[in-house]
């Protein structure tokens, strides 16, 4: 098999370790030079993704932010032809899908939305690793909600990373899903962490500081670029939250210790149903 890969990050390196471990051959372009040449040098990555090379691709998987992959799919859409499957890997689909499905039918190429559920809140190739994906959920956004041979397709191609299950989605619940899962978190992690409180944390924080603060550790180019695709699934969530945050503020300046255990126990109930216990 041949794999393309636009971007070397920790994703986009990981991929490319995942290909080049199982046996098959690795394309990449990457916007820094001195990472391609590295990726090369280490044997990862065979020869740079080109127009001219690109349509021997079995799989093309683009791993770099919403708008440089747009830019990428209409530069490379008359060169790819019908023989590779393109699959996007960003953090939001409904941006991508949009530019990339009609450019799929025009030139006669198979684009499917795609999104790894794996990661660390380190960024780049430094932090790749070839078992990022093993027992993770990957989760497609097809052109076509029931194409069964589709489905088999990539499921075939992306064995080689392990993942624990494939599952199918719209670009809409996509990124509404997402933004509860993942965006959010990262802006309240980020915004957590600004307190002058955090400078003095040493000797008083264990695991709930650790999990809470884990993702504030981000790529703010990246994660801007994000977050303002999905704005309006974000704005509504972020409503939500700081209505729910203004209960427990109101509980305080009250002194209501009745009020305040009433909303501990529910964010406990919800805790246990949503995660089926």
């Amino acid at each position: 098999m041949i794999v393309g890969v636009l971007g070397l990050g920790l994703i986009g390196g990981s991929f490319a370790k995942v290909y080049h471990a199982a046996g098959h051959t690795v394309y990449a372009c990457e916007i820094d030079r001195s990472i391609l040449d590295f990726a090369m040098m280490d044997g990862v990555v065979a020869a740079e993704l080109t127009e001219e090379n690109i349509s021997e691709c079995d799989l093309v998987l683009l791993v770099v932010p919403p708008a440089g992959i747009i830019d990428f799919v209409r530069r490379m859409a008359p060169h790819i032809g019908p023989h590779p499957l393109v699959l996007d890997c960003c953090g939001v689909k409904r941006e991508v899908c949009s530019a990339c499905f009609p450019l799929a039918e025009e030139y006669g190429f198979t684009f499917v939305g795609g999104h790894p559920m794996a990661g660390t809140q380190y960024a780049g190739y430094r932090y790749s690793k070839a078992n990022m994906f093993h027992n993770a959920p990957m989760v497609i956004v097809p052109p076509v909600y029931d194409d069964i041979l589709l489905l088999d397709r990539v499921k075939e191609l992306l064995a080689p990373a392990g993942f624990a299950r494939v599952s199918v989605t719209t670009a809409e619940d996509h990124d509404e899903m997402i933004c509860f899962t993942s965006q959010m978190i990262h802006i309240l992690s980020n915004a957590y962490i600004k307190s002058p409180t955090a400078r003095g944390h040493k000797g008083f924080s264990a695991g709930s500081y650790k999990d809470m603060t884990r993702v504030a550790w981000l790529d703010p180019n990246m994660w801007s670029e994000l977050l303002l695709d999905n704005r309006d699934n974000l704005l509504r969530e972020l409503d939500f939250y700081l209505n729910s945050l203004s209960e427990y503020r109101a509980a305080l300046i009250d002194n209501d210790r009745e009020r305040m255990r009433r909303l501990l126990a529910d964010g406990r109930r919800c805790k246990e149903e949503v995660d089926g216990r």
